[in-house]
């Protein structure tokens, strides 16, 4: 008898067991574009601080130099490349291959959509994470330690020509791929999605004020120089999120009630 009911146990265990492993594996296939697209930017944006760190100091320090356009120069020259080949491509894709019909586009197909949606903004997320955290304050910290010559420096080609401009070409495809692809958005454009878009794409064009002030003006790197003030004001909209967060879940809280009904009538 008890021999029957450590066999039960040791199969239940396992069932459980095996329950659990298909849970965990039904969530990273369910999230797969989390997790993937997130590892990809985070390991990008690692080589790029661990280039930095080794390389800055001792061959960024001078625009005019031979090793500056060795070892500098290349990398901006790629990341421009790449950011501008993959926003252009990626959005003539989604616009090329749009829905035009939204009555075709069933309801769990719709709230499936609502689901990638969050999953590109976690992704977004994290990068932004990862960008006010290890990356936006070393420029500041750059300037009051070195001479500031051009507007190509290490920190510079880093921050204001991949890190920030990464987050305009998540932005753009995104805001292509929602107003295309889920019928709460096809026809019409979101207030507060193009708020966002707006905000961070018009952070680029800052970036040339911010240098031309400093050329002139402000040789020191003061916080709270009036020049500095457009990064405060075009991050601010990222608040828009908020309001575009209300609509996502009033819409995906809408979807789940219609189809959590349709099949509780269907099973009755």
């Amino acid at each position: 008898m008890a021999k029957a009911n450590t066999q039960s146990v040791a199969l239940d265990s396992g069932t459980l067991d095996n329950g659990a492993d298909s849970k965990l594996a039904g969530h990273f296939k369910r999230n797969r574009f989390v997790y993937t697209f997130g590892a990809l930017i985070l390991a990008v944006g690692l080589a790029l601080r661990i280039y930095l760190d080794t390389m800055g100091f001792t061959v960024g320090t001078d625009y005019y130099s031979d090793e500056f356009q060795t070892y500098w120069m290349p990398v901006l020259y790629g990341e421009l490349i790449l950011l501008g080949s993959f926003t252009v491509i990626l959005s003539v894709y989604l616009w090329m291959t749009r829905e035009t019909d939204a009555s075709s586009i069933s309801k769990e197909l719709e709230l499936q959509r609502y689901w990638k949606m969050l999953s590109i903004f976690s992704v977004m997320a994290v990068w932004a994470g990862a960008i006010a955290s290890n990356a936006v304050e070393s420029d500041a910290a750059w300037h009051q330690v070195t001479i500031r010559d051009t507007d190509f420096t290490p920190t510079h080609i880093i921050i204001f020509y991949f890190a920030l401009p990464a987050l305009t070409a998540m932005l753009i495809p995104a805001f292509i791929w929602t107003h295309t692809r889920i019928p709460a958005y096809m026809n019409k454009v979101s207030i507060p999605f193009l708020a966002v878009v707006c905000g961070i794409l018009m952070i680029m064009p800052n970036y040339g004020f911010n240098e031309w002030g400093h050329t002139f003006f402000y040789a020191e790197e003061l916080f709270a120089a009036p020049i500095h003030w457009g990064f405060v004001l075009l991050g601010w909209s990222l608040f828009f999120l908020i309001p575009l967060a209300f609509q996502l879940i009033s819409n995906m809280t809408r979807l789940i009630a219609e189809t959590t009904a349709e099949d509780y009538s269907q099973s009755a």
